[in-house]
């Protein structure tokens, strides 16, 4: 199967259950975010912007900011409670500096049925929406409940972490229908082989 592009809706992937992991899991397998192509994509299809809210002014600069963001926190969402190290104080400073930005402001406008649509006041600053994934990771990790819910993916080689919010706290993949599919789909071969 080859790969397709990251701009591809299966390879952006938002099935965490927290906007700041989905970021965190654009590194899985491979950098997703290696096009301002790609970041557009996945900005809107995180819901941080309305769909059709124009980004033609990001540049380089936004690549930067938001696989930065995404490194320090996951340096913290991955970090052991006891085992905090300078590095992991200097991701939690620059994730609560980041976090100040007052987030895109949004407003409700009649769509092309009259029905209220959300719209951006204005094109969104990076600052903005780096504040706004920022603040979801603040939130994330000074939530006790949320914090216990984080489970790191049993599919093989998955780094992706995310909330477990199933019933009974039993899921075990990111994704049902990818690791959980490869995992179903290695376990048939393996009975298929005793079999044989």
């Amino acid at each position: 199967m080859a790969l397709g592009t990251a701009t591809d809706p299966y390879e952006l992937r938002f099935d965490t259950g927290r906007i700041c992991l989905d970021l965190i899991a654009t590194t899985h397998p491979v950098e997703r975010l290696d096009s301002l192509e790609a970041l557009r994509a996945w900005i809107t299809g995180s819901g941080l912007v309305p769909p059709g809210t124009p980004l033609a002014h990001a540049d380089t600069a936004w690549l930067t900011g938001f696989r930065e963001l995404r490194g320090e926190t996951a340096r913290l969402v991955r970090a052991r409670p006891a085992s905090r190290t300078r590095r992991y104080d200097l991701a939690l400073a620059r994730v609560n500096e980041l976090s100040r930005a007052a987030p895109p402001a949004p407003r409700a406008v009649p769509g092309e049925d009259g029905a209220l649509v959300r719209e951006l006041t204005g094109p969104p600053q990076c600052a903005a929406l780096l504040g706004a994934l920022a603040r979801d990771a603040v939130e994330l990790l000074t939530d006790p409940a949320a914090r216990a819910s984080l489970r790191q993916c049993e599919g093989d080689n998955c780094p992706i972490v995310y909330v477990d919010t199933s019933r009974g706290r039993r899921r075990r993949w990111c994704s049902s229908e990818i690791c959980g599919n490869r995992e179903r789909v290695a376990r048939h071969r393996r009975r298929a082989a005793l079999a044989r």
